[in-house]
């Protein structure tokens, strides 16, 4: 559950104009929020993606560097589905989270994923990546006793951000 306050807190920040590195306590949502992308709407290639298309493309790239999914508890609301995309590796089943980490990142750059920022804070490492319209925040907490690792892409048009704010405000807080 801590992860889809995460995934809330991550997409509450999207659309906001601030956003330097400023770091973040070692809890996921914090730092996922602290490392929360800039604004910005478009990109160099003019083509948008999919919800179902950036899925396909982190499952591949994160399955192919060693990770399973771990779907316990990920819960996108289902106005949200094609704007937004959570996926949560299994890092306690992965031989080496860290590696399947940079891997999964790597696969995407060479996908057209291009990195934006990186933010480095008590082993947690948390870059930002982007690719036509879309805001992918990958999370590796592998260093320390708790093994999150995850991926959450948003996208950032208008109207995906009208419907992760009517998705955010119909969401009950825990």
């Amino acid at each position: 559950m801590a992860a889809a306050a995460g995934v809330v807190l991550l997409v509450a920040g999207c659309g906001s104009e601030g956003g330097a590195d400023k770091g973040g306590s070692s809890a996921a949502g914090s730092s996922s929020a602290g490392a929360s992308a800039t604004g910005g709407s478009g990109s160099s290639d003019g083509e948008r993606l999919t919800g179902a298309v950036v899925t396909k493309e982190l499952t591949d790239a994160a399955t192919a560097a060693g990770f399973t999914q771990d779907a316990s508890g990920e819960q996108i609301p289902a106005e949200a589905k094609d704007c937004m995309v959570s996926w949560t590796a299994d890092a306690e089943k992965a031989k080496d989270p860290a590696k399947s980490y940079t891997d999964t990142v790597a696969t995407l750059a060479k996908g057209g994923w291009n990195e934006e920022r990186k933010t480095e804070q008590g082993g947690s490492v948390i870059k930002s990546l982007k690719k036509s319209g879309w805001q992918l925040q990958a999370s590796n907490h592998s260093a320390g006793p708790l093994k999150l690792v995850m991926f959450v892409a948003v996208d950032s048009s208008p109207e995906c951000a009208a419907a992760l704010t009517a998705a955010n405000k119909a969401t009950p807080s825990s």
